[in-house]
């Protein structure tokens, strides 16, 4: 919290805020604390916010903040699984700090509930899977960035309306991320090649087969990457 009940967020929230952008209404979906609605709102990020999440006791955190900071009356709160909790359409829906494969699921069972609004997706793990997702529903990724929080690497990813067909190596690393090579990427492509070894020898170990071919190509993509990064 900053000066006067200002909020402050923290680098992974921040960037979430930034690639919201300006709207009418933003939706958070599994809000948690409400912290990133209040500061779109106190920003004049945007004019209403639609806070939801599954559980009554979870929301009432952000009731609290929300209220203690008086922005009760530009605010929606509303209990519920996914998309299925939203009153109405947001121009932006926000599902972060899921994992890619619970986000994908959200997304598909709730795309009628889309509208054409403007995703922005914070995936902790399986964001490859996400991006499939996202090619399937005709959502096209517009723009990634790659945060560092502490010692922790966050992907966050922002989708609008539009047809895409990503490849294996898009898929992977990401479209943009592919294309920009941020500085940014290095400490994350290190991480994701770290965790591809793991997996990879614990699938040799056990003769796993099957999950051995798709984890040696993820190796040489991520081996690819970083040795790009270097030059």
């Amino acid at each position: 919290m900053g000066r006067r009940g200002e909020i402050a967020l923290d680098p992974r929230l921040s960037m979430i805020a930034r690639m919201v952008g300006p709207c009418e209404c933003c939706g958070d979906i599994g809000c948690d604390h409400g912290r990133l609605g209040a500061f779109l709102l106190q920003n004049d990020r945007c004019r209403r916010v639609q806070l939801t999440d599954i559980s009554e006791p979870s929301l009432d955190k952000a009731r609290k903040l929300i209220h203690g900071l008086g922005l009760t009356d530009r605010v929606r709160f509303s209990v519920g699984d996914g998309l299925s909790a939203l009153e109405g359409s947001p121009d932006v829906i926000v599902i972060a700090g899921m994992g890619g494969a619970t986000i994908a699921d959200i997304l598909s069972q709730g795309r009628d509930r889309l509208a054409g609004a403007r995703l922005v997706l914070q995936p902790n793990v399986a964001a490859p899977q996400l991006r499939e997702t996202l090619c399937r529903l005709d959502y096209a990724i517009t723009d990634e960035r790659v945060v560092q929080d502490g010692r922790r690497c966050y992907v966050i990813l922002r989708a609008e309306p539009g047809k895409a067909d990503y490849g294996l190596k898009q898929r992977i690393v990401g479209p943009v991320l592919l294309e920009r090579m941020p500085a940014e990427l290095a400490p994350y492509a290190a991480f994701r090649l770290r965790v591809a070894r793991k997996a990879l020898a614990g699938a040799s170990v056990s003769s796993d087969e099957a999950h051995q071919v798709p984890l040696e190509q993820e190796i040489a993509i991520w081996e690819e990457v970083c040795a790009c990064l270097r030059r």
